[in-house]
């Protein structure tokens, strides 16, 4: 295989894999490069695998026959290389970044050992390794703390409460998933964790974490209240991985910015998935990666057609097991003055459903429980199209025979 039609793609995750499916569906020489050494797998259910529902290998991905394992440490664009960490090389006509994103790591006290590592007992999540190693850790009975209650840590810390744990989740902000989800669908997050004997606290921020001989014994709040804790889970959210780009000198702001070919400024390198930063969006979803790929390997394998022109995103959550959970949200979940909004809530079944409505357009809603209605309302927004006149909003949320 000659260097100028080799497609040459860094990260096996979601976007990376589904690339090289594709590519390889349609005919095209890919060789994917992932340094985990594990499966490629899915990271979204990584908190089922802690949660003891699923195995490391149910979540594992059908991985293409040409996978190489290895670190890559550089990028000569003039040559055209790609570099790894035991000097070897590989040539490619074309470079694609798949390479995700890095925890977010807060700047507490105490976080770090003096060899710049984790204390025993404090764990991101983010990788396989990084479940593993938390799995191992849990037993009935620890007392564990999750810090950050975004859609990571509401997932991390009923998962760890699954298990037996005694959780704390600290939110820094008001709310729970405040990205996501209105005031009242976030309480029925809170309330679900609660019934799970998870403890919420809110508006509080974490300080220091407190170790002895090495290990994580305590994490301090900056009003000086501590909380006892054996295990502590880092989910204070992720930043595009950006490194190996910036060194080889291509344009990055939030992420890797990419036109609607996904090219970055170099014309012979693209980018796609949560390191990727369309039209000023780094979206860190696991849709907008995979339309991504879709559109990057028909452009790849010779469509002239083919743009991305963004992903109108919907996040769902779902939590199975004995006590189940499901939200969707979309859109604008907040309404502005003016516009229109429709809410249903059923306390006794713990269900709640809004839209937002403006100019006859559905911007935005959010579901908790039962969500029959998700699709109907998904497709009526990502259509952007006015809506009938017929006052079809109720009909769209009860359509199920809901409440």
């Amino acid at each position: 295989m000659t260097s100028n039609t080799r497609v040459v793609v860094i990260g096996a995750g979601l976007a990376g894999v589904r690339l090289a499916r594709r590519l390889g569906e349609l005919g095209t020489p890919v060789t994917l490069i992932g340094e985990e050494e594990h499966r490629p797998y899915n990271r979204v259910l990584l908190a089922e695998v802690l949660a003891g529902r699923y195995a490391p290998d149910v979540i594992a991905l059908p991985a293409p026959a040409a996978l190489t394992r290895a670190r890559v440490t550089g990028i000569d664009r003039g040559a055209r290389t790609v570099e790894f960490a035991d000097g070897s090389k590989v040539a490619y006509g074309t470079l694609v970044l798949a390479t995700g994103s890095n925890p977010v790591l807060p700047p507490l006290r105490g976080l770090f050992t003096p060899d710049h590592v984790l204390p025993e007992g404090v764990h991101a999540f983010r990788t396989m390794d990084d479940c593993l190693g938390l799995s191992a850790a849990v037993r009935p009975g620890v007392k564990a703390v999750v810090i950050g209650g975004g859609l990571l840590g509401v997932s991390a810390a009923r998962a760890l409460a699954q298990r037996g744990a005694q959780v704390v989740l600290a939110q820094q902000s008001e709310r729970l998933m405040e990205r996501q989800l209105d005031p009242s669908a976030s309480q029925l997050v809170r309330r679900h964790l609660g019934d799970l004997g998870v403890e919420v606290h809110t508006d509080l921020r974490v300080r220091d974490v407190r170790c002895v001989g090495g290990a994580v014994r305590s994490v301090e709040m900056a009003d000086g209240y501590a909380l006892d804790a054996e295990i502590v889970v880092l989910a204070c959210g992720v930043h595009p991985r950006v490194g190996l780009a910036q060194t080889a000198g291509l344009e990055v702001r939030k992420g890797i910015v990419v036109d609607d070919e996904l090219r970055t400024s170099d014309p012979h390198i693209h980018a796609i998935g949560d390191c990727a930063q369309h039209d000023g969006t780094v979206y860190g979803l696991a849709t907008p990666a995979l339309e991504q790929a879709d559109v990057l390997a028909e452009l790849l394998a010779g469509g002239t057609n083919a743009s991305y022109t963004g992903t109108r995103s919907l996040t769902r959550l779902t939590l199975a097991g004995q006590t189940a959970f499901d939200l969707a949200a979309f859109g604008e979940t907040e309404a502005l003055p003016g516009d229109d909004v429709v809410q249903l809530a059923d306390a006794t079944r713990g269900t709640y459903r809004k839209v937002v409505v403006r100019d006859d357009r559905l911007v935005g809603g959010v579901l908790v429980g039962e969500l029959g209605t998700v699709g109907a309302l998904a497709r009526a927004w990502e259509g952007a199209e006015p809506l009938p006149d017929s006052g079809p909003l109720l009909h769209l949320l009860t359509n199920d025979g809901g409440s």
